[in-house]
Protein backbone atom coordinates (compact mmCIF):
# COMPACT_ATOMS: atom_id res chain seq x y z
CA UNK A 1 0.00 0.00 0.00
CA UNK A 2 2.66 2.61 0.76
CA UNK A 3 4.14 1.82 -2.23
CA UNK A 4 1.22 2.54 -4.32
CA UNK A 5 0.61 5.68 -2.70
CA UNK A 6 3.86 6.99 -3.49
CA UNK A 7 4.41 5.80 -6.82
CA UNK A 8 2.38 8.96 -8.86
CA UNK A 9 4.56 11.14 -6.59
CA UNK A 10 7.62 9.32 -8.47
CA UNK A 11 6.81 8.92 -11.77
CA UNK A 12 5.79 12.88 -11.86
CA UNK A 13 9.40 14.32 -10.49
CA UNK A 14 10.93 11.44 -12.91
CA UNK A 15 8.51 12.88 -16.08
CA UNK A 16 10.23 16.56 -15.65
CA UNK A 17 13.88 14.60 -15.86
CA UNK A 18 15.31 15.48 -19.44
CA UNK A 19 13.28 12.30 -20.86
CA UNK A 20 14.64 9.85 -18.12
CA UNK A 21 12.25 7.31 -16.69
CA UNK A 22 12.35 5.24 -13.59
CA UNK A 23 13.87 1.56 -15.41
CA UNK A 24 16.71 3.97 -16.59
CA UNK A 25 17.52 5.77 -13.13
CA UNK A 26 20.71 4.76 -12.00
CA UNK A 27 20.99 3.90 -8.27
CA UNK A 28 22.28 7.05 -6.80
CA UNK A 29 19.61 9.00 -9.12
CA UNK A 30 17.05 6.64 -7.43
CA UNK A 31 18.16 7.41 -4.02
CA UNK A 32 17.97 11.68 -4.83
CA UNK A 33 14.26 11.15 -6.52
CA UNK A 34 13.08 8.83 -2.90
CA UNK A 35 14.59 11.29 -0.50
CA UNK A 36 12.01 14.24 -2.33
CA UNK A 37 9.35 12.21 -2.05
CA UNK A 38 6.57 12.36 0.40
CA UNK A 39 7.17 9.59 3.44
CA UNK A 40 4.10 7.26 3.70
CA UNK A 41 1.40 8.07 5.83
CA UNK A 42 -2.36 6.72 6.21
CA UNK A 43 -4.91 9.00 5.60
CA UNK A 44 -6.67 8.20 8.40
CA UNK A 45 -3.77 9.15 10.73
CA UNK A 46 -3.57 12.77 8.97
CA UNK A 47 -7.45 12.91 9.42
CA UNK A 48 -6.94 12.41 13.34
CA UNK A 49 -3.90 14.50 13.78
CA UNK A 50 -5.36 17.85 12.20
CA UNK A 51 -7.67 18.78 14.62
CA UNK A 52 -7.95 22.97 13.33
CA UNK A 53 -10.36 23.73 10.63
CA UNK A 54 -7.85 25.22 8.52
CA UNK A 55 -5.63 21.97 8.55
CA UNK A 56 -8.64 19.86 8.03
CA UNK A 57 -9.64 21.94 4.98
CA UNK A 58 -6.18 22.22 3.41
CA UNK A 59 -5.67 18.21 3.81
CA UNK A 60 -9.36 17.68 2.70
CA UNK A 61 -8.36 19.39 -0.38
CA UNK A 62 -5.49 17.22 -1.33
CA UNK A 63 -6.80 13.78 -0.57
CA UNK A 64 -5.74 13.76 2.89
CA UNK A 65 -2.47 12.95 1.16
CA UNK A 66 1.14 14.54 2.57
CA UNK A 67 2.09 16.86 0.92
CA UNK A 68 6.07 17.50 2.17
CA UNK A 69 9.37 15.53 1.08
CA UNK A 70 12.53 16.15 2.80
CA UNK A 71 13.67 18.65 0.06
CA UNK A 72 10.72 20.78 0.43
CA UNK A 73 10.72 20.62 4.13
CA UNK A 74 14.57 21.54 4.14
CA UNK A 75 13.32 24.37 1.31
CA UNK A 76 10.80 25.66 3.86
CA UNK A 77 13.46 26.10 6.40
CA UNK A 78 16.06 28.15 4.82
CA UNK A 79 13.30 30.17 4.07
CA UNK A 80 12.46 30.79 7.69
CA UNK A 81 15.87 31.24 8.20
CA UNK A 82 16.17 33.84 5.70
CA UNK A 83 12.57 35.58 7.34
CA UNK A 84 14.79 38.69 8.85
CA UNK A 85 14.84 40.19 4.98
CA UNK A 86 11.22 40.75 6.14
CA UNK A 87 11.34 41.95 9.87
CA UNK A 88 10.12 38.56 10.43
CA UNK A 89 12.83 37.00 12.05
CA UNK A 90 11.42 37.61 15.89
CA UNK A 91 8.10 35.17 14.62
CA UNK A 92 8.16 32.27 15.48
CA UNK A 93 6.62 30.74 12.65
CA UNK A 94 8.25 26.99 13.06
CA UNK A 95 8.03 24.30 16.23
CA UNK A 96 10.35 22.00 16.70
CA UNK A 97 9.87 19.08 14.73
CA UNK A 98 12.56 16.86 16.67
CA UNK A 99 10.02 14.94 19.03
CA UNK A 100 7.24 14.70 16.74
CA UNK A 101 5.28 12.26 15.19
CA UNK A 102 5.59 11.40 11.21
CA UNK A 103 1.76 13.16 11.01
CA UNK A 104 2.14 15.88 13.80
CA UNK A 105 5.41 17.02 12.06
CA UNK A 106 3.49 17.06 8.64
CA UNK A 107 0.60 19.20 9.91
CA UNK A 108 3.26 21.26 11.58
CA UNK A 109 4.95 21.79 8.48
CA UNK A 110 2.13 22.91 6.72
CA UNK A 111 0.86 25.21 9.42
CA UNK A 112 3.99 26.86 9.74
CA UNK A 113 4.28 27.34 5.84
CA UNK A 114 1.13 28.80 5.62
CA UNK A 115 1.51 31.38 8.57
CA UNK A 116 4.68 32.64 7.20
CA UNK A 117 3.46 33.00 3.52
CA UNK A 118 0.26 34.50 4.88
CA UNK A 119 3.23 36.83 6.93
CA UNK A 120 4.32 37.89 3.74
CA UNK A 121 1.14 38.10 1.68
CA UNK A 122 -1.14 40.42 3.98
CA UNK A 123 0.86 40.58 7.28
CA UNK A 124 1.28 38.81 10.59
CA UNK A 125 -1.25 41.14 12.35
CA UNK A 126 -4.61 42.10 11.59
CA UNK A 127 -5.07 45.76 11.02
CA UNK A 128 -8.30 45.90 11.53
CA UNK A 129 -7.92 44.23 15.00
CA UNK A 130 -5.19 46.60 16.24
CA UNK A 131 -7.28 49.90 15.10
CA UNK A 132 -10.82 50.67 15.55
CA UNK A 133 -10.77 52.77 12.27
CA UNK A 134 -9.02 50.68 9.29
CA UNK A 135 -10.92 50.30 5.72
CA UNK A 136 -7.74 50.06 3.47
CA UNK A 137 -7.74 47.00 1.23
CA UNK A 138 -5.80 44.52 2.18
CA UNK A 139 -4.64 41.87 -0.39
CA UNK A 140 -6.50 38.74 -1.48
CA UNK A 141 -4.42 35.59 -1.91
CA UNK A 142 -5.11 32.30 -1.90
CA UNK A 143 -2.40 30.53 -0.23
CA UNK A 144 -3.40 26.70 -0.02
CA UNK A 145 -3.14 26.13 -3.65
CA UNK A 146 -0.35 27.86 -4.10
CA UNK A 147 2.07 25.98 -1.55
CA UNK A 148 0.96 22.38 -3.22
CA UNK A 149 1.73 23.66 -6.30
CA UNK A 150 5.13 24.99 -5.00
CA UNK A 151 5.80 22.34 -3.06
CA UNK A 152 5.00 19.87 -6.51
CA UNK A 153 7.67 22.25 -8.30
CA UNK A 154 10.59 22.02 -5.79
CA UNK A 155 9.96 26.43 -5.45
CA UNK A 156 9.04 26.95 -1.93
CA UNK A 157 11.13 29.46 -1.54
CA UNK A 158 10.62 31.06 -5.25
CA UNK A 159 6.85 31.14 -4.24
CA UNK A 160 7.40 32.34 -0.51
CA UNK A 161 9.08 35.27 -1.96
CA UNK A 162 6.58 36.23 -4.93
CA UNK A 163 3.97 36.85 -2.49
CA UNK A 164 6.03 39.94 -0.04
CA UNK A 165 5.63 43.46 -2.13
CA UNK A 166 8.42 43.45 -4.70
CA UNK A 167 9.11 47.43 -4.91
CA UNK A 168 11.69 49.20 -4.71
CA UNK A 169 11.06 50.72 -1.81
CA UNK A 170 10.05 47.67 0.16
CA UNK A 171 14.01 46.33 -0.71
CA UNK A 172 15.31 49.58 0.58
CA UNK A 173 13.47 48.95 3.91
CA UNK A 174 14.39 45.20 3.76
CA UNK A 175 18.40 46.08 3.24
CA UNK A 176 18.02 48.84 6.21
CA UNK A 177 16.57 46.38 8.85
CA UNK A 178 19.34 43.60 8.34
CA UNK A 179 21.72 46.86 8.86
CA UNK A 180 19.96 48.18 11.81
CA UNK A 181 19.41 45.01 13.74
CA UNK A 182 23.00 44.56 14.11
CA UNK A 183 22.71 47.54 16.65
CA UNK A 184 22.16 45.04 19.52
CA UNK A 185 19.79 46.72 22.31
CA UNK A 186 22.46 46.53 25.00
CA UNK A 187 24.47 48.33 22.43
CA UNK A 188 24.72 51.67 24.06
CA UNK A 189 27.36 53.20 21.90
CA UNK A 190 25.10 55.86 19.99
CA UNK A 191 23.19 56.83 23.17
CA UNK A 192 23.20 59.93 24.61
CA UNK A 193 24.09 59.19 28.42
CA UNK A 194 22.72 61.34 31.14
CA UNK A 195 24.43 63.87 33.28
CA UNK A 196 24.04 66.95 34.40
CA UNK A 197 21.63 69.37 32.75
CA UNK A 198 22.75 70.93 30.11
CA UNK A 199 21.72 74.66 29.59
CA UNK A 200 21.90 77.28 26.82
CA UNK A 201 25.55 78.74 26.24
CA UNK A 202 26.95 75.46 28.12
CA UNK A 203 29.60 73.33 26.80
CA UNK A 204 29.22 69.97 26.98
CA UNK A 205 30.83 66.50 25.03
CA UNK A 206 26.59 65.79 24.05
CA UNK A 207 26.24 68.38 22.36
CA UNK A 208 27.32 66.33 18.95
CA UNK A 209 24.83 63.45 19.68
CA UNK A 210 22.18 65.66 21.07
CA UNK A 211 22.45 67.64 16.98
CA UNK A 212 22.56 64.22 15.46
CA UNK A 213 19.28 63.24 16.93
CA UNK A 214 17.57 66.51 15.88
CA UNK A 215 18.87 65.98 12.39
CA UNK A 216 17.45 62.66 12.26
CA UNK A 217 14.17 63.90 13.54
CA UNK A 218 14.05 66.83 11.46
CA UNK A 219 14.08 69.56 13.84
CA UNK A 220 17.10 70.47 12.33
CA UNK A 221 17.66 70.60 8.46
CA UNK A 222 20.89 71.16 8.27
CA UNK A 223 24.40 71.15 10.77
CA UNK A 224 23.82 74.71 12.67
CA UNK A 225 27.26 73.85 14.83
CA UNK A 226 30.73 75.66 13.94
CA UNK A 227 33.78 74.43 13.75
CA UNK A 228 33.93 76.30 17.32
CA UNK A 229 31.27 75.10 18.54
CA UNK A 230 32.14 71.35 17.68
CA UNK A 231 35.72 71.58 19.38
CA UNK A 232 34.43 72.94 22.56
CA UNK A 233 30.37 71.47 22.54
CA UNK A 234 29.02 74.11 22.40
CA UNK A 235 25.33 74.12 23.16
CA UNK A 236 24.44 77.19 20.63
CA UNK A 237 21.24 79.07 19.62
CA UNK A 238 20.90 77.34 16.64
CA UNK A 239 20.45 73.64 18.59
CA UNK A 240 18.03 75.49 21.42
CA UNK A 241 15.24 76.73 19.02
CA UNK A 242 15.32 73.12 17.99
CA UNK A 243 15.37 71.54 20.94
CA UNK A 244 12.66 73.87 22.29
CA UNK A 245 11.00 72.72 19.50
CA UNK A 246 11.21 69.39 20.31
CA UNK A 247 10.53 69.94 23.94
CA UNK A 248 7.21 71.78 23.13
CA UNK A 249 6.27 68.66 20.58
CA UNK A 250 6.62 66.35 23.23
CA UNK A 251 4.62 68.11 26.52
CA UNK A 252 8.24 68.66 28.03
CA UNK A 253 8.61 72.19 29.30
CA UNK A 254 10.15 74.48 25.78
CA UNK A 255 12.52 75.77 28.57
CA UNK A 256 15.54 74.63 26.22
CA UNK A 257 17.50 72.99 29.13
CA UNK A 258 17.74 69.43 28.39
CA UNK A 259 17.48 66.85 31.00
CA UNK A 260 16.68 63.90 31.90
CA UNK A 261 13.27 63.79 30.12
CA UNK A 262 14.70 65.17 26.91
CA UNK A 263 17.26 63.17 26.58
CA UNK A 264 15.05 60.07 27.34
CA UNK A 265 12.99 61.14 24.22
CA UNK A 266 16.02 61.52 22.11
CA UNK A 267 17.39 58.46 22.51
CA UNK A 268 14.57 56.44 20.71
CA UNK A 269 16.68 56.56 17.26
CA UNK A 270 19.04 54.39 16.20
CA UNK A 271 18.75 51.13 18.72
CA UNK A 272 15.11 51.44 18.04
CA UNK A 273 15.43 51.86 14.29
CA UNK A 274 15.29 47.95 13.37
CA UNK A 275 12.02 47.72 14.97
CA UNK A 276 10.58 50.97 13.42
CA UNK A 277 12.06 49.13 10.19
CA UNK A 278 10.29 46.40 10.78
CA UNK A 279 6.63 47.89 11.43
CA UNK A 280 6.64 49.42 8.06
CA UNK A 281 7.63 46.43 6.14
CA UNK A 282 4.78 45.35 8.28
CA UNK A 283 2.26 48.13 6.64
CA UNK A 284 3.44 47.72 3.20
CA UNK A 285 2.49 44.00 3.97
CA UNK A 286 -1.12 45.26 4.77
CA UNK A 287 -1.43 47.02 1.63
CA UNK A 288 -2.68 45.76 -2.15
CA UNK A 289 -0.28 45.69 -4.42
CA UNK A 290 -1.00 47.80 -7.68
CA UNK A 291 -2.60 50.96 -5.87
CA UNK A 292 -4.68 53.42 -8.30
CA UNK A 293 -1.89 54.91 -10.71
CA UNK A 294 -3.89 58.49 -10.08
CA UNK A 295 -4.49 59.19 -6.46
CA UNK A 296 -3.86 61.25 -3.28
CA UNK A 297 -2.07 59.47 -0.34
CA UNK A 298 -1.49 61.15 3.30
CA UNK A 299 1.11 60.19 5.74
CA UNK A 300 -0.21 61.24 9.18
CA UNK A 301 2.96 60.39 10.60
CA UNK A 302 4.85 62.73 8.66
CA UNK A 303 1.93 64.72 8.32
CA UNK A 304 2.19 65.29 4.39
CA UNK A 305 -0.05 64.82 1.37
CA UNK A 306 1.48 63.25 -2.27
CA UNK A 307 -0.43 63.60 -5.27
CA UNK A 308 -0.03 60.76 -8.14
CA UNK A 309 -1.07 61.08 -11.79
CA UNK A 310 -0.70 58.32 -13.67
CA UNK A 311 2.04 56.88 -11.27
CA UNK A 312 3.91 59.92 -11.10
CA UNK A 313 4.74 62.00 -8.44
CA UNK A 314 2.92 65.95 -9.08
CA UNK A 315 3.03 67.39 -5.77
CA UNK A 316 3.75 67.11 -2.36
CA UNK A 317 2.71 69.46 0.67
CA UNK A 318 2.43 69.68 3.95
CA UNK A 319 -0.67 68.95 5.60
CA UNK A 320 -2.15 69.54 9.21
CA UNK A 321 -3.77 66.00 10.92
CA UNK A 322 -5.35 64.95 14.00
CA UNK A 323 -4.24 65.38 17.34
CA UNK A 324 -3.44 62.19 19.65
CA UNK A 325 -7.30 61.71 20.78
CA UNK A 326 -8.78 62.32 17.71
CA UNK A 327 -6.40 60.65 15.16
CA UNK A 328 -7.29 60.77 11.58
CA UNK A 329 -8.19 57.16 10.93
CA UNK A 330 -6.60 54.92 8.18
CA UNK A 331 -8.66 54.72 5.34
CA UNK A 332 -9.58 54.66 1.94
CA UNK A 333 -12.01 56.96 0.23
CA UNK A 334 -12.37 58.61 -3.13
CA UNK A 335 -12.92 61.87 -3.49
CA UNK A 336 -15.68 63.17 -5.39
CA UNK A 337 -15.80 67.16 -5.52
CA UNK A 338 -14.86 70.41 -4.33
CA UNK A 339 -16.69 72.62 -2.45
CA UNK A 340 -16.23 76.35 -2.51
CA UNK A 341 -16.85 79.08 0.39
CA UNK A 342 -18.03 76.12 2.40
CA UNK A 343 -20.21 76.41 6.02
CA UNK A 344 -19.40 74.14 8.76
CA UNK A 345 -21.55 72.59 10.77
CA UNK A 346 -19.93 72.57 14.03
CA UNK A 347 -19.99 68.66 15.44
CA UNK A 348 -21.44 68.24 18.83
CA UNK A 349 -18.03 67.01 20.27
CA UNK A 350 -16.67 70.83 19.94
CA UNK A 351 -19.83 72.24 20.60
CA UNK A 352 -19.45 70.80 24.14
CA UNK A 353 -15.76 71.09 24.32
CA UNK A 354 -13.66 74.07 22.99
CA UNK A 355 -16.68 76.04 22.35
CA UNK A 356 -18.48 75.61 25.94
CA UNK A 357 -19.08 78.82 27.72
CA UNK A 358 -18.45 80.99 24.29
CA UNK A 359 -20.18 84.42 24.67
CA UNK A 360 -21.76 85.65 21.93
CA UNK A 361 -18.85 88.03 21.36
CA UNK A 362 -16.87 85.03 20.74
CA UNK A 363 -20.08 83.41 18.00
CA UNK A 364 -20.05 86.77 16.35
CA UNK A 365 -16.28 87.01 15.92
CA UNK A 366 -15.99 83.40 13.91
CA UNK A 367 -19.13 84.24 12.24
CA UNK A 368 -21.29 81.42 13.55
CA UNK A 369 -25.04 80.98 14.32
CA UNK A 370 -27.37 78.78 15.38
CA UNK A 371 -29.88 77.15 12.29
CA UNK A 372 -32.25 74.66 13.01
CA UNK A 373 -31.12 73.84 16.18
CA UNK A 374 -27.10 73.22 14.83
CA UNK A 375 -23.99 75.82 14.87
CA UNK A 376 -23.04 76.83 12.04
CA UNK A 377 -20.06 78.79 10.91
CA UNK A 378 -20.93 80.89 7.82
CA UNK A 379 -18.74 80.99 4.84
CA UNK A 380 -15.64 83.46 4.50
CA UNK A 381 -12.17 83.82 5.29
CA UNK A 382 -12.36 83.25 8.87
CA UNK A 383 -14.46 79.89 8.24
CA UNK A 384 -12.84 76.87 9.68
CA UNK A 385 -13.00 75.03 6.29
CA UNK A 386 -11.53 77.95 4.94
CA UNK A 387 -12.54 78.74 1.09
CA UNK A 388 -12.54 75.07 -0.12
CA UNK A 389 -13.67 71.79 1.16
CA UNK A 390 -11.98 68.58 -0.59
CA UNK A 391 -15.32 65.97 -0.01
CA UNK A 392 -14.84 62.39 0.18
CA UNK A 393 -17.32 59.65 0.47
CA UNK A 394 -16.58 57.92 3.84
CA UNK A 395 -18.96 57.09 6.98
CA UNK A 396 -16.72 59.07 9.14
CA UNK A 397 -17.04 62.40 8.30
CA UNK A 398 -13.15 62.47 7.26
CA UNK A 399 -12.31 65.38 4.50
CA UNK A 400 -9.61 67.26 3.19
CA UNK A 401 -9.66 71.24 3.49
CA UNK A 402 -8.76 74.73 3.43
CA UNK A 403 -8.08 76.60 7.06
CA UNK A 404 -7.44 80.10 7.99
CA UNK A 405 -5.05 78.61 10.17
CA UNK A 406 -1.66 79.29 7.94
CA UNK A 407 0.80 79.02 10.89
CA UNK A 408 0.39 75.62 11.99
CA UNK A 409 1.96 74.24 8.60
CA UNK A 410 5.40 75.47 10.10
CA UNK A 411 5.78 73.40 12.64
CA UNK A 412 7.37 70.03 13.03
CA UNK A 413 4.87 68.01 14.15
CA UNK A 414 1.43 68.49 12.47
CA UNK A 415 -0.63 66.31 14.37
CA UNK A 416 -3.10 69.26 15.56
CA UNK A 417 -6.26 68.68 14.18
CA UNK A 418 -9.61 67.31 15.44
CA UNK A 419 -9.06 64.28 12.90
CA UNK A 420 -9.86 65.74 9.07
CA UNK A 421 -6.49 66.67 6.92
CA UNK A 422 -5.88 70.82 6.77
CA UNK A 423 -4.16 71.46 3.43
CA UNK A 424 -1.33 73.98 2.83
CA UNK A 425 -1.92 76.12 0.29
CA UNK A 426 -5.38 74.29 -0.51
CA UNK A 427 -6.75 76.64 -3.20
CA UNK A 428 -3.69 76.01 -5.28
CA UNK A 429 -4.22 72.58 -4.70
CA UNK A 430 -7.51 72.96 -5.80
CA UNK A 431 -7.07 74.79 -8.86
CA UNK A 432 -4.16 72.06 -10.04
CA UNK A 433 -7.28 69.44 -9.39
CA UNK A 434 -9.83 70.96 -11.34
CA UNK A 435 -7.24 71.94 -13.91
CA UNK A 436 -6.00 68.03 -14.15
CA UNK A 437 -9.64 67.17 -14.23
CA UNK A 438 -10.76 69.46 -16.89
CA UNK A 439 -13.22 71.51 -14.64
CA UNK A 440 -11.17 74.84 -14.30
CA UNK A 441 -13.15 77.32 -15.67
CA UNK A 442 -16.54 75.82 -13.41
CA UNK A 443 -14.59 75.99 -10.27
CA UNK A 444 -13.73 79.43 -10.89
CA UNK A 445 -16.92 80.65 -11.51
CA UNK A 446 -17.98 79.02 -8.03
CA UNK A 447 -15.15 80.35 -6.37
CA UNK A 448 -16.22 83.95 -7.40
CA UNK A 449 -19.75 83.29 -6.03
CA UNK A 450 -18.70 83.59 -2.66
CA UNK A 451 -21.44 81.28 -1.71
CA UNK A 452 -21.03 77.44 -1.29
CA UNK A 453 -21.11 76.03 -4.06
CA UNK A 454 -20.68 72.08 -5.06
CA UNK A 455 -18.26 71.30 -8.36
CA UNK A 456 -18.57 67.73 -9.28
CA UNK A 457 -15.29 65.58 -10.27
CA UNK A 458 -15.68 63.87 -13.55
CA UNK A 459 -13.76 61.05 -12.02
CA UNK A 460 -13.60 60.19 -8.72
CA UNK A 461 -10.34 60.32 -7.43
CA UNK A 462 -8.89 57.65 -4.64
CA UNK A 463 -7.43 59.01 -1.46
CA UNK A 464 -5.80 56.88 1.13
CA UNK A 465 -4.98 58.04 4.86
CA UNK A 466 -2.08 55.90 5.98
CA UNK A 467 0.53 55.74 9.13
CA UNK A 468 3.71 55.10 7.90
CA UNK A 469 7.02 56.04 10.19
CA UNK A 470 9.25 54.92 7.78
CA UNK A 471 9.41 55.51 4.42
CA UNK A 472 11.41 56.06 1.23
CA UNK A 473 10.86 59.58 0.03
CA UNK A 474 11.48 60.32 -3.75
CA UNK A 475 14.99 60.90 -3.72
CA UNK A 476 15.56 57.55 -2.41
CA UNK A 477 16.13 58.37 1.38
CA UNK A 478 14.93 56.48 4.00
CA UNK A 479 13.21 58.96 6.37
CA UNK A 480 12.36 58.18 10.22
CA UNK A 481 9.41 59.98 11.58
CA UNK A 482 8.39 59.76 15.46
CA UNK A 483 5.26 57.74 16.64
CA UNK A 484 2.75 60.54 17.55
CA UNK A 485 -0.36 58.15 18.13
CA UNK A 486 1.83 55.48 19.36
CA UNK A 487 0.46 52.96 16.67
CA UNK A 488 3.69 51.78 16.37
CA UNK A 489 3.84 49.98 19.36
CA UNK A 490 0.81 47.22 19.12
CA UNK A 491 2.32 46.41 15.61
CA UNK A 492 5.91 45.69 17.02
CA UNK A 493 4.51 43.67 19.79
CA UNK A 494 2.20 41.75 16.42
CA UNK A 495 5.90 41.42 15.10
CA UNK A 496 7.28 39.62 18.46
CA UNK A 497 9.48 42.95 19.67
CA UNK A 498 9.32 44.06 23.12
CA UNK A 499 7.73 47.65 24.29
CA UNK A 500 9.86 50.20 22.97
CA UNK A 501 10.21 53.19 25.83
CA UNK A 502 8.50 56.29 23.06
CA UNK A 503 6.43 58.98 24.72
CA UNK A 504 3.42 60.09 22.38
CA UNK A 505 3.19 63.44 21.17
CA UNK A 506 1.04 66.18 22.89
CA UNK A 507 -0.69 68.56 21.12
CA UNK A 508 -0.44 72.09 22.32
CA UNK A 509 -2.68 73.16 19.77
CA UNK A 510 -6.51 73.85 20.60
CA UNK A 511 -8.10 75.49 17.94
CA UNK A 512 -12.01 74.82 17.15
CA UNK A 513 -11.59 73.16 13.07
CA UNK A 514 -12.55 69.81 12.12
Amino acid sequence: MRIHRILPVILVLTASCSGSDVAHTSESDAESVLSSVVPGIAPAALQAAAQATPMRDFYAKNGWLPVWSPLAAQALTTALEKRARHGLDHVPFMPDLSKLSAEAREIALTRAALSYAGALAHGVADPAKLHRIYTLPRPKVNLSPGLITAVRAGRVEAWLDSLAPDTAEYAALAAAYLKQRQVMPQDNSEEIVGGDLIHPGDQDPRIPQIEAALLENRYLVLPVTTKTDVASNMYSKGIVMAVKAFQNDYGISDDGVIGADTLVILNVRPGDRARSIAVAMERLRWLTRNPPPTRIDVNTAAAELSYFREGKLVDQRNVVVGKPGNETPQISSFMFRLVANPTWTVPKSIQKGEMAGKNAAYFQHYNLSWRNGSLVQNSGPRNSLGLVKFDLNNEFAIYLHDTPAKTLFDKNQRQLSHGCVRVNEALGFAHMLADREGIADQWTKALATGKMTFVKLPQMVPVRLMYRTVYVDQANQLMYRTDPYGWNVAVAAALGFTKDASRQFRSGVDDIGP
